[in-house]
């Protein structure tokens, strides 16, 4: 009897380790970094192809998604875009054996938050999702703190945005926008990242069409709020979710 006590315990503990969903098709590097992660303290889930990676994410949530760049099936940039636009707030760190300077800055303009070339130290890489998830979890906080501070609140289940308790009454496009910079603050956005949050199909429309949207949604939060700017422009970039204005 204590023997099932003692495994039902281990499970219980297993299962608050944070996921780490590891994405790559190299089997010698895949066993290598579960290995050193399994180690440090998280759980491991190996996937080597691309197409199997969005079913991976949606079963069981992870804590980060380590992507390899060069897959088969889908590759990661192409991965990296679609889950950003599934979830915001998802950590990534993207992996690869190109060095060219355009491929980092893509991975970074997709929504990666950090990459790391091959060939790399399997410690640097604990090293670096440990510091990508500590970010992650100060804007948790921050976005929680935020939220409560300036009443401005988000109801999921009824795609409404509240402020101070007054309905915004926002169009489903509007909510996804306002949705996705409040879950980064202070983050900058520029408009074909936030046309890949907006519309999931990536249907191709022009940066008028995101300048209309916000243009929108700031008045109607300003109905609410005349005399607050939660939403920032930022000139030739494209625009961010400011929560200090809210004090």
């Amino acid at each position: 009897m204590s023997d099932i006590h003692a495994d039902h315990s281990d499970d219980q503990a297993q299962s608050r380790k944070p996921l780490i969903l590891v994405v790559e098709d190299e089997p010698k590097i895949a066993s290598l970094l579960c290995d050193y992660l399994n180690g440090s303290g998280y759980r491991t889930r190996h996937v080597d192809d691309g197409n199997a990676v969005i079913a991976a994410v949606n079963d069981e949530r992870p804590a980060l998604v380590l992507l390899d760049l060069m897959l088969p099936g889908t590759d990661g940039l192409t991965l990296c875009r679609q889950l950003r636009a599934e979830d915001a707030l998802l950590p990534i760190v993207m992996l690869t054996a190109r060095v060219e300077e355009v491929d980092r800055l893509l991975g970074l303009e997709l929504g990666a938050d950090d990459y790391i070339c091959k060939p790399f130290s399997p410690r640097e890489v604990v090293a670096r999702i440990k510091a990508v998830l500590r970010r992650s979890q100060a804007l948790d906080q921050t976005l929680s703190q935020s939220s409560a501070k300036g009443q401005l609140t988000l109801n999921e289940e009824g795609w409404q945005a509240l402020a101070d308790g007054h309905d915004l009454g926002l169009t489903a496009v509007e909510f996804q926008l306002l949705k996705v910079m409040m879950q980064s603050p202070g983050r900058i956005f520029s408009r074909d990242q936030l046309m890949d949050h907006m519309y999931r199909d990536h249907r191709i429309v022009s940066e008028r069409t995101v300048d209309s949207h916000v243009k929108k949604l700031r008045r109607k939060i300003a109905s609410a709020w005349p005399e607050r700017d939660v939403i920032r422009s930022i000139y030739g970039v494209g625009y961010k979710f400011e929560p200090d204005v809210l004090d």
